[in-house]
């Protein structure tokens, strides 16, 4: 199939007509990450059992005593991919401390993500979780990719957050902090 470049620029003009760029934004069009999560009155967060990507099981019951963060995401949604560094970086910035992070991929296959892990500058240590029917995205009522939600040490959500996230940022790693001296 050939396409003329007459057509090409007939869409491109479509697209400026309609308000949207002819061409996809680069990383540094888009809006900034934010920083903040947001903090909500406790409640016990749903269980959450399910395999990473070597097939281990992982249990969310087992990790109380510790400060949890878990974030739904999915490779093909820009933000959710965005964030990923950065919730490396706060992997790596808590390590050796009662914390972990999950990232708990949604509806995708284990090659899908490991050709995303593999274009990232640092290899993601924290556990990759799939949910692949999406029980538990539907369990924890998320609604939005990425949606995060900070668990304390007794198994509470205590803080939740819609949308891209930088997490290694001070006021984050701050909350984290302090939820691990409680």
């Amino acid at each position: 199939m050939t396409i003329r470049k007459s057509t090409i620029a007939l869409a491109c003009a479509a697209l400026l007509v309609l308000g949207m760029p002819a061409v996809p934004a680069n990383a540094a069009d888009l809006p900034p990450l934010s920083h903040s999560l947001t903090k909500q009155t406790p409640k016990p967060a749903p269980a959450l059992k399910l395999p990473d990507l070597d097939g281990s099981p992982h249990d969310l019951a087992k990790l109380k005593g510790k400060v949890v963060l878990i974030n739904f995401w999915a490779t093909w949604c820009p933000p959710c991919r965005r964030e990923m560094p950065s919730m490396e970086r706060l992997s790596q910035t808590l390590s050796g401390e009662a914390f972990t992070a999950l990232a708990v991929d949604v509806g995708e296959d284990t090659d899908t993500i490991e050709a995303f892990a593999s274009q990232l500058e640092a290899t993601p240590t924290f556990p990759i979780l799939l949910d692949r029917r999406s029980h538990a995205m539907q369990a924890w009522k998320v609604g939005g990719l990425p949606t995060t939600f900070l668990i304390d040490k007794r198994g509470r959500i205590v803080a939740s957050a819609i949308g891209g996230r930088e997490f290694d940022h001070p006021e984050i790693v701050r909350s984290i902090r302090q939820l691990l001296k409680e």
